[in-house]
């Protein structure tokens, strides 16, 4: 009982003492509250380099508060949220499709937060009350080894995927983890969808890419290795990782916009539930989102903003330059249905291809 009795002093003491310094030397209340928290857990898909750069970002500006990231899918975000709703472990949800985050508001596991930059952004790009706000505009590519073709010889719309001479050539990230995949996937359901009102047309589509589908990849490390070893020539994936790769470890990738049009998803942030770690999430959320850091992410890490103060000529030549045909979607039935479509996708379609096609 001593023991705890002196610990719990020297506890409180302790937190007196930063109290004590924070009005000795100015410091702010939100700074104070911040560096008593000690971390931020952040969950994010963005991958080592983006993640790292930011974890030294916000080291800086707040001495003593540790960034913990994970790095995985946004479906394996969206899963462990899920789990950890009644204890969560993460403070920050940084990416995922706007599709993602539309499910987990509905599931109230999202805090509301307004931004200190809220009138910068179009009513479009985030949600109503502000569980989430869009940060990137992501194309999705037809990506491919360039030793292996060249651009004018890969496919240059998504239906010359389905060509037999792709047969055991394409590659894809297994669609059930990653939203990427599941957006493309939901997106090419979804225009059938709207033609027909059914997704049996997108089925069968699905059907014939699986046919000329090598294999399923764990994840987007395993993929893009595969497609430099030349396992493979041709994925699915989103512009910016692949601009990443091939400049940052020399993958020989290039990519095409498909012609009939583009799936240009929404990238999102957001404050878990009941997260441990309030004002240092809301530090880490400001952080990443002021105008210098998104010219960064523009720069460096290849993501379109969504904010919109920032000047054209803060991001570089070739996102000034940029035209595409962007896809038209329906976010809101893809959010809706989108679930019901994979897991379809999973049961009956995922491996069963090739069989389909022999009897057809």
């Amino acid at each position: 009982m001593r023991r705890d009795s002196t610990g719990t002093r020297w506890k409180i003491s302790g937190i007196v003492l930063v109290l004590l310094l924070a009005v000795m030397y100015g410091i702010g209340e939100g700074e104070t509250e911040i560096s008593l928290e000690k971390r931020v857990v952040v969950y994010s898909p963005h991958g080592k380099e983006m993640l790292s750069e930011f974890e030294q970002r916000f080291e800086a500006a707040y001495p003593g508060v540790d960034v913990q990231w994970m790095d995985m899918g946004s479906e394996d975000v969206l899963d462990r949220v899920r789990s950890e709703r009644r204890n969560p472990q993460g403070d920050v949800w940084w990416g995922a499709p706007s599709t993602t985050f539309i499910r987990a508001a509905q599931e109230e596991l999202l805090e509301p937060y307004v931004p200190s930059w809220a009138d910068l952004i179009a009513p479009s790009f985030r949600d109503s009350a502000y569980r989430w706000v869009g940060t990137f505009q992501t194309p999705e590519v037809i990506a491919f080894n360039r030793e292996m073709l060249t651009k004018a010889e890969a496919p240059q719309d998504w239906d010359d995927l389905l060509d037999p001479k792709w047969r055991d050539r394409i590659i894809i990230r297994y669609p059930l983890a990653s939203g990427t995949m599941r957006t493309i996937f939901g997106a090419i359901i979804g225009r059938f969808y709207r033609e027909t009102g059914s997704p049996e047309k997108g089925y069968e589509w699905l059907l014939r890419l699986d046919a000329n589908t090598k294999t399923y990849a764990a994840n987007p490390t395993l993929m893009q290795q595969k497609i430099a070893r030349r396992e493979g020539v041709l994925t699915l994936w989103n512009m910016p990782d692949i601009v990443l790769q091939t400049e940052t470890y020399g993958y020989p990738f290039d990519f095409v916009f498909p012609r009939s049009g583009t799936v240009v998803l929404m990238d999102g942030l957001a404050l878990i539930a009941g997260a441990k770690h309030p004002h240092a999430a809301k530090a880490f959320y400001e952080l990443i989102t002021t105008p210098e850091s998104f010219v960064v992410q523009a720069s460096r890490f290849h993501r379109i903003p969504t904010r919109m103060d920032l000047s054209k000529e803060e991001l570089p030549q070739w996102m000034r330059d940029l035209s595409m045909e962007v896809m038209e979607v329906d976010w809101n039935l893809l959010a809706e249905q989108g679930g019901a479509w994979m897991a379809y996708w999973d049961t009956h379609i995922k491996g069963k291809g090739r069989k389909w096609m022999e009897g057809r």
